[in-house]
């Protein structure tokens, strides 16, 4: 069947079907014009567990979703398919996760890995697996790029997406990120990590391409990462928590607040959203929530002022989403993934 006779046999308002794809719907990733590409990962994470199984909890969740969005009527039409996961890519992430817990375990007792030989080893294996994570999204990204679709990508830990940004930076002289994000994730190779889920931020700026990171919902950082951010104030415009709730609290209103926000972005824009960056009570499992953030309508209602910018939105990433013993980081996940996929479209 072409795309055009799947669309006039499919019914958007049956209940969802096991059997298909990401939000029930029929299409095979050649026949969608959005790619989701999931990165099982988080070899590096240093508290909570279980992002890597974020793509499968959203994937799942999605099945339970109503297609009739408000903003985006007819966003399925254009067709959206979740690549299939890298199996090996998975495991690679398990083996080399365990070697990179007995690094952080060291930490934590107060011991300098580096003057224990087996673990200055397990440093170079996790930072050269993290190396392959990159390069194989980098080529992945490239792909689906390069069929002319919309790519997105679902992790994961917050590292996964650096390969994408390279891939973008080969195509773009120049673009802005927004991030919403309980942290700042500036630190240089935190814990010794290059690539760790708190350094992507710090490694997306030794892009010469991005020109501008542009953060809302930060509420969790250290003395090294807000220095970073001062000196970088040229490239780095952080909006804090604390300062956006007292800004609304004296009578300033959200939308005015959020159009400062996206007024700081330059007209090519990757949107990377950390699940964090919402209420924990939206992601209660994630791996670290921190109180306060934003709600779920105000982060969509961020995101529909963005595409109402007319800005051009060159990729976009949903990370950290990590299932607990229901669906619900699951749920809230696949519904701003679908906020993401009109974002773009």
């Amino acid at each position: 069947m072409t795309k055009e006779e799947i669309i006039q046999s499919f019914n958007p308002n049956d209940p969802g079907n096991v059997e298909a794809g990401i939000y029930s719907l029929p299409f095979t990733t050649e026949q969608s014009d959005i790619v989701l590409i999931p990165v099982p990962w988080e070899a590096t994470v240093s508290y909570g567990n279980g992002a890597w199984n974020g793509p499968e909890a959203i994937l799942q969740a999605s099945l339970q979703m109503d297609l009739c969005h408000y903003d985006y009527p007819d966003l399925w039409k254009r067709g959206i398919a979740m690549d299939e996961v890298d199996e090996a890519l998975k495991t690679l992430g398990k083996t080399i996760k365990g070697k990179a817990a007995k690094i952080i375990e060291a930490l934590e007792l107060g011991k300098d890995p580096q003057k224990d030989e087996k673990l200055k080893s397990y440093y170079k294996e996790v930072n050269a697996a993290c190396e392959k994570m990159n390069k194989w999204v980098e080529e992945r990204t490239q792909f689906w790029l390069d069929k002319g679709k919309i790519v997105g990508l679902v992790g994961g830990d917050h590292s996964s997406p650096l390969g994408f940004l390279r891939t973008l930076s080969k195509q773009h002289k120049s673009f802005g990120i927004l991030t919403v994000d309980a942290h700042m994730d500036f630190r240089k190779a935190y814990e010794g990590f290059t690539y760790s889920h708190a350094s992507i931020f710090y490694n997306a700026l030794q892009l010469g391409q991005v020109e501008k990171i542009v953060q809302l919902g930060i509420r969790d950082y250290c003395q090294e990462e807000l220095d970073f951010a001062r000196n970088q104030n040229k490239r780095i415009a952080v909006y804090y928590d604390k300062a956006i709730k007292r800004a609304q609290m004296q009578g300033e209103t959200v939308h005015a607040l959020f159009q400062k926000i996206i007024d700081e972005l330059p007209e090519k824009v990757y949107v990377s959203i950390d699940i964090d960056g919402l209420d924990p009570a939206l992601c209660p499992n994630t791996g670290t929530p921190v109180p306060g953030g934003l709600q779920f309508e105000e982060t969509i209602y961020l995101i529909q002022l963005l595409k109402e910018s007319g800005r051009k939105i060159i990729g976009f990433d949903l990370c950290e989403v990590t299932p607990g013993n229901d669906d619900w980081d699951g749920n809230v996940g696949s519904r701003l993934l679908y906020q993401l996929c009109g974002l773009a479209s």
